[in-house]
């Protein structure tokens, strides 16, 4: 006799099969999970809702929906990509860009959720209205570049905010610990957005700065995370002193300095 019910999750069907009569050669009693298959979603996402998108408050009150960049999204990019003023296209690609290719609108909605994501945000009228990015680096898996666009009349409502976290939050899910993001020295609200978040500055030029922003609590960090955070501090003040014209030397931190002299009072 065979017996089927649903588990406590009422996602899992469980079969048993219970003992035949004595002498019987069938096979003894053996439990039997079979998982009852459910649409098909992305990589990363429990539910359709997600898929389908979120509702999001921003900071002025009003709400978008949020939602995975999709394959089907290329009309939706190449329309926000339309909105982005000449001075927001220069700024967001650190140059002159008039218009998205097919191959790089092919590029840009090929996600396969993990190592690539991408989450864009819908006005009440369904338009893309923004989108947030992380590409893993192939090489430190840990690491991820990210960017966030936002079209022109959505700026100052922290429609970018807000992209930023709930991209953390699938960066965080997805393995990724921490992001870097190369943002035009002039563009202030990328700047003030990335430092809002954590952002360390740990390069720049008279053009780029370059952020690194770490997406684990500091204890979670260890030696490697305190390590970066001192290089990071570092190289933001020899940045500072080099567009001063101030290239002596740097002095060692305080922490440094003392530890140097314990180690010789000790070396004596």
């Amino acid at each position: 006799m065979i017996e089927e019910h649903w588990g406590h999750d009422d996602r899992t069907r469980i079969s048993r099969r219970w003992p035949a009569a004595p002498g019987s050669d069938r096979t003894p009693p053996f439990p039997r999970r079979r998982q009852r298959r459910g649409p098909g979603l992305p990589p990363g996402f429990s539910s359709r809702a997600e898929v389908n998108g979120v509702p999001a408050v921003l900071r002025d009150g009003s709400t978008v929906m949020v939602r995975p960049v999709q394959s089907t999204d290329a009309s939706l990019l190449a329309d926000g990509f339309a909105r982005l003023s000449e001075r927001s296209r220069r700024l967001r690609f650190l140059g002159e860009k008039n218009n998205l290719t097919v191959a790089e609108l092919r590029y840009l909605t090929s996600i396969d959720h993990h190592n690539h994501e991408a989450l864009g945000a819908l006005s009440p009228d369904g338009r893309g209205i923004g989108v947030a990015r992380y590409i893993r680096d192939s090489e430190d898996p840990s690491r991820a570049e990210v960017a966030v666009t936002v079209v022109d009349e959505w700026h100052g409502r922290g429609l970018g905010t807000k992209l930023l976290e709930l991209l953390s939050d699938r960066a965080r899910a997805e393995g990724v610990d921490r992001f870097t993001a190369t943002v035009a020295a002039e563009n202030m609200a990328s700047n003030r957005l990335a430092r809002s978040a954590g952002g360390v500055l740990v390069s720049g030029s008279l053009g780029t700065r370059e952020y690194e922003i770490w997406l684990v609590p500091p204890i979670e960090q260890g030696l490697s995370g305190w390590l970066h955070e001192l290089d990071a501090g570092l190289a933001a003040v020899w940045q500072g002193r080099r567009e001063r014209g101030q290239t002596g030397a740097l002095p060692a931190p305080k922490g440094l300095r003392e530890l140097n002299r314990s180690d010789s009072r000790r070396q004596r």
